[in-house]
């Protein structure tokens, strides 16, 4: 299967590459120039993929499983580092992305695994989340929802909005979660979380803070939605460096790898 990725910026000084996992209609260029920003403004290099399924990645089979995340996380995700030759690493990972993002790390596999930053993370499903997913299926069959989101993803359009909007409304959806794997991570997390944000609430970044193995930071952003360094990208970039720097994770800092 061929994916599609981009690589922004060189880690300097012994800093590890940004990898950045995208939402569930998300893609390489839905992040615009914001990997870019972030890479240029911390000295460390970017890699940015498509999940198969979206953007000009390989489709992918539907329906999707319910455990597709877990898959994303346990099986591909890996397979990604190694054929990129990334050994060191943050994770920047936004909804589903975070999601994934956080299934890997709490798997007791990572190798190379310096800190994670999750944007609007879900650990479990809550009502929001199924009212904002019903919200959008109806918006894509009668609104220009489509035709904007093919824009971004082409051929693959059909594919990246039904193979993540069924899944979240399939029922044996519901019971989905993924606390378990919050003990598991070791490395330093930062979580952002728009106050409005219409397919989760708190609770999602209280879990987090309550049952993660390492230390976990949390800016809320009021006003802000579902995609934080999209709504307010400066205020979102602002948190990201800081919590890099402080924990090293910039050119000319580093903390040992996860073991």
């Amino acid at each position: 299967m061929r994916l599609e990725y981009a690589r922004c910026g060189v880690s300097n000084d012994g800093a590890p590459t940004l990898v950045f996992l995208h939402e569930g209609l998300g893609c390489v260029a839905l992040w615009k120039d914001f990997p870019e920003r972030l890479a240029q403004a911390t000295g460390c290099g970017a890699f940015v993929y498509s999940r198969a399924g979206y953007g000009r990645s390989d489709p992918a089979p539907l329906p999707r499983p319910v455990r597709f995340m877990h898959e994303e996380g346990l099986a591909v995700l890996p397979r990604v580092l190694e054929a990129a030759g990334i050994d060191r690493f943050v994770l920047v990972g936004h909804s589903d992305g975070a999601s994934i993002s956080i299934i890997y790390a709490g798997s007791g596999a990572a190798r190379g695994l310096e800190g994670l930053i999750l944007e609007a993370p879900h650990v479990f499903n809550e009502d929001i989340s199924q009212q904002g997913i019903q919200a959008a299926k109806v918006a894509y069959e009668t609104t220009e929802l489509r035709r904007r989101l093919q824009r971004y993803h082409g051929d693959n359009v059909d594919c990246a909005f039904w193979g993540w909007n069924d899944v979240w409304l399939d029922p044996d959806f519901r019971a989905w979660n993924i606390e378990e794997f919050l003990p598991g991570i070791t490395v330093p997390t930062l979580v952002i979380q728009g106050e409005a944000d219409n397919y989760g609430t708190l609770e999602q970044v209280r879990a987090v803070e309550r049952q993660a193995g390492a230390a976990v930071e949390s800016r809320i952003l009021p006003g802000c939605g579902h995609s934080p360094h999209a709504e307010m990208p400066s205020e979102a970039l602002a948190a990201m460096i800081a919590f890099l720097e402080s924990w090293n994770l910039t050119a000319g800092g580093r903390v040992p790898p996860a073991t």
